[in-house]
């Protein structure tokens, strides 16, 4: 029992590290963000769909709300990966994905406003302590340092990726995750299918094995596996344990970018995790005292 708990454990790490790799690859690969996004998208989508026929997932619409909520949520995903793209691009993997990090924050402050829940207000202190550790970040807010254009795309990125959760969450009670995933990146694939002849896509010739490895090992494999640890653990332990992604994320930029963090970029990245991981822990205990 303990081997296949310890068993369990290293595939969520081993997830995590896979998803983690979006960062060095995002800043690292040579084309023009929308582009990176549609092969991503199309990649993960043909795998992610044979993987739900293997699995004799459902992948019948039940409902035109269904397919407007589809839709939508397919829209946030693409713009939260293009926004978060444009982040590594213009300032660094450390500030692009720690930016990012804020949206477990960012989903409990604005929730409320989309679905009946009540409204902590512990929400304000950990949202002040998110600022704060932006700030951090990026301590002169001038528009022309490429950083803090940075830190404010990762941010709008976080927004996009948590109204994305809010609606995916209403979907999960009828249909599988994997087929969610898969109907959401199938949109972009389409939606994003234009950039093709409207921006330069020549660099796919040189570019393909860090594309293959993007949409297969990070978006295909990575998301799949994570979905599935959700068997094993508790929401909020994952994304306790998820929240070593940017330190990942930085370590493997370091590894093959030569990207040396800032000490702002440490201490500012510091405060942000230890919302989230305040907060997943939070939400733990929550969800205990209620199965009680």
């Amino acid at each position: 029992m303990q081997n296949s708990h310890l068993n369990y454990i290293f595939l969520l790490l081993l997830a995590t590290l896979f998803i983690s790799t979006s960062g060095a690859l995002g800043k690292f690969i040579d084309m023009p963000v929308p582009v990176i996004i549609w092969w991503r998208s199309i990649l993960a989508s043909l795998l992610l769909y044979g993987f739900c026929r293997y699995k004799k997932y459902r992948l019948v619409l039940r409902s035109r709300k269904d397919l407007i909520l589809f839709i939508l949520s397919g829209l946030f995903l693409a713009t939260h990966w293009i926004t978060y793209f444009y982040a590594l691009k213009l300032s660094n993997v450390a500030i692009g994905m720690l930016s990012l990090f804020v949206y477990p924050i960012l989903t409990a402050l604005i929730e409320p406003l989309f679905i009946d829940t009540k409204f902590d207000p512990v929400y304000i202190l950990l949202g002040i302590m998110v600022l704060f550790g932006i700030y951090i970040l990026a301590p002169e807010f001038n528009l022309e340092s490429a950083h803090v254009r940075g830190a404010l795309f990762g941010l709008l990125s976080a927004l996009f990726f948590s109204i994305r959760n809010i609606i995916s969450k209403q979907m999960v009670s009828r249909y599988n995750s994997t087929a969610i995933m898969f109907y959401q990146i199938t949109i972009i694939s389409v939606v994003l299918l234009p950039v093709l002849w409207l921006q330069d896509t020549s660099n796919i010739k040189t570019q393909y094995p860090y594309i293959i490895i993007l949409g297969v090992i990070t978006t295909a494999v990575g998301h799949t596996m994570l979905v599935n640890s959700l068997r094993h653990f508790t929401v909020s332990t994952a994304s306790i344990i998820s929240s070593i992604q940017p330190i990942l994320g930085i370590v493997i930029a370091f590894i093959f970018l030569n990207e040396i963090p800032s000490w702002n970029t440490y201490i500012g990245g510091f405060i942000i995790l230890l919302t989230v991981v305040i907060e997943s822990i939070r939400s733990n205990k929550k969800n205990k005292e209620l199965s009680k």
